[in-house]
């Protein structure tokens, strides 16, 4: 795997420079809800792979975050989980009841969150007014202290409490998590 150039200089506030809005209003969310984050600049890592060095410097591991769908594309999910934990779909479709899960497209994934592939994370929820998307969270990942995701785009990441996200956040972008284990 190729290694991504990372800008070691770790941020608690929103940039100063000129964002996309999706990543700008992120940090406008996290800012109205209290949120405190710690965010760190980088490459394009559009693979949970290229986020080692990234969640090193963090302190926390980087979420992998998976869009998935059932095989009529009907049901959609947002599946966190820890980076380094392998998939089994298997597993995971007997937990939540849906059998033939498999990835769902970009175009889905542009429409109810707001994101292109490579840069899918739990920030993009706060775009889904529909309530289009369920979310899946690993309980590796609810116990864990703090977690890292990227702000609706990969050239970012960002350190958050388990807690602001479970008892903040989600409850504000009015999205229920239903927690599994892989």
């Amino acid at each position: 795997m190729r290694s991504i150039r990372i800008d070691p200089v770790l941020y608690t506030s929103k940039p100063a420079d000129e964002r996309l809005p999706r990543e700008t209003a992120v940090y406008d969310l996290l800012g109205r809800l209290e949120i405190p984050y710690t965010r760190i600049d980088h490459d394009a890592a559009g693979h949970v792979d290229f986020c080692d060095e990234v969640g090193q410097i963090l302190g926390v591991d980087i979420c992998k975050n998976l869009f998935l769908c059932n095989r009529q594309k009907t049901d959609f999910y947002l599946l966190m989980m820890p980076g380094k934990k392998e998939f089994r779909t298997k597993d995971l479709s007997a937990q939540i009841g849906s059998s033939r899960l498999s990835f769902a497209d970009a175009e889905r994934m542009e429409e109810y969150l707001k994101v292109t592939p490579g840069s899918v994370s739990v920030m993009g929820l706060m775009n889904d007014a529909g309530k289009r998307v369920r979310l899946l969270i690993d309980r590796e990942v609810a116990q864990s202290e703090y977690f890292g995701c990227h702000p609706c785009i990969n050239t970012s990441s960002l350190k958050i409490r388990t807690a602001d996200l479970l008892e903040k956040f989600l409850p504000f972008v009015e999205h229920e998590p239903v927690f599994v284990t892989l």
